[in-house]
């Protein structure tokens, strides 16, 4: 009985070793977040040459992006665990700064910024 009992104990430790290795392999190793978007004129019109600003909140180190025609930006690999700020400069005009928080838990963001209101 003690044989069967050792036996059963031993598989037992084998299927939570084993679910334990899964559920690790399951878990997102990805390089970080992906925040991306438009900038965007009063009109809804693509507003290219606009320059972006991507603050990091605990460092509060910079990334620029200038968007292209279509006013799109892009900002790969962002850390998961900081909050950032972004906003958008044109012509001398800025728009409103939005917040991308460490607990919005989606790998990518879209935020449209609009210049000129």
């Amino acid at each position: 009985m003690s044989r069967t009992r050792g036996l059963m104990v031993a598989l037992l430790a084998l299927t939570v070793v084993f679910s334990v290795v899964s559920v690790a392999k399951e878990k997102d190793t990805s390089p970080g977040r992906l925040l991306t978007g438009k900038v965007l004129d009063s009109g809804d019109s693509p507003l290219p040459n606009a320059v972006v600003y991507v603050t990091d909140t605990r460092t509060r180190a910079v990334k620029t992006f200038i968007v292209g025609p279509d006013g799109v930006y892009r900002f790969p690999a962002l850390a998961s665990n900081v909050d950032y700020e972004v906003y958008a400069q044109a012509n001398g005009k800025s728009s409103d700064t939005k917040k991308l928080s460490q607990f919005d838990d989606r790998k990518v963001v879209s935020i449209v910024l609009k210049v000129g209101k």
